[in-house]
């Protein structure tokens, strides 16, 4: 958008979102993780399922090596330690030197002194281009006194929120994602895209948050040139997909399963009819 204030993203984005799906079945890019082991093989099987490519290289000996393989770098603060640590530094500076996009969950920041620290190295050691978190997540690394519950969103106002991310998109000249009911994607302009699609049964399925951020490494490797549309596509056509799924479910362990196969079957008509930023 070409205002030069601050301003909400009321636009369609049917074409973007649905034109951005067809372009990662057709390049098929390789998304690099240093991630959660927790849900490891769920963000590998989404990146899949959407065509692209995944790999998890955690070692300190390839991680470089491997990130400047990739048309994007993912990585998740879930499970730390101090070697993972030092090798997604080393991923996300081989990633700079290659001007491929680094996305960063920021999962569980608030919740202990180490993992903010950690999101103080690498925001030091490297540049990130998506910020992306629950909203006390991300209040935290906007430097808010907030607390997250482990891995789970604590209470931060809504228009506290936004002023937040926006500082932060703007400080980090990153964009930031911030997930929720609906989730907000903050472009360093200031720009916001809302993105209104998804169903509550995500929140019930340890995973879906990690999920998200492979989906949006997997449209940023296609569109590093406009990350803030990337990350709303990526999270639209993931939250599409779960719309899709929910209806043949029969609880959380099966909507996962189905999830991906939605994923899977997903065509640009399906988000161009059901998008909603």
């Amino acid at each position: 958008m070409s205002s030069p204030s601050p301003s909400i993203c009321c636009v369609s984005c049917a074409p973007t979102a649905a034109a951005l799906l067809a372009e990662v079945r057709r390049r098929r890019p390789l998304v690099h993780h240093l991630t959660n082991w927790v849900t490891i093989s769920e963000c590998a099987a989404v990146v899949r399922a959407f065509g692209a490519a995944p790999v998890m290289a955690h070692a300190v000996e390839e991680a470089a090596e491997m990130a400047a393989l990739a048309g994007a770098v993912v990585l998740n603060i879930g499970t730390l330690d101090r070697t993972m640590i030092e090798a997604m530094k080393l991923a996300a500076a081989a990633a700079n030197r290659k001007g491929i996009p680094v996305v960063l969950d920021a999962c569980g920041a608030g919740a202990t002194p180490f993992r903010d620290q950690a999101c103080r190295e690498l925001l030091a050691a490297a540049r990130i281009d998506v910020l992306k978190g629950n909203a006390s997540e991300i209040a935290r690394l906007a430097g808010a006194d907030v607390q997250t519950r482990g891995v789970d969103a604590g209470v931060v106002a809504a228009d506290d929120l936004e002023t937040l991310a926006r500082g932060l998109a703007a400080a980090r000249n990153a964009t930031v994602v911030v997930t929720g009911k609906i989730d907000l994607v903050v472009a360093p302009d200031g720009t916001i895209y809302r993105v209104a699609n998804g169903h509550p049964l995500m929140g019930e399925c340890v995973g879906t948050g990690c999920m998200a951020s492979s989906a949006i490494g997997t449209f940023a490797a296609v569109c590093p040139e406009n990350l803030p549309a990337a990350a709303a596509a990526g999270l639209a056509c993931y939250e599409i997909a779960a719309e899709l799924a929910v209806p043949a479910v029969a609880g959380p362990a099966d909507f996962k399963l189905r999830l991906l196969d939605a994923i899977h079957h997903l065509t640009p008509e399906d988000v161009a009819r059901l998008v909603r930023i």
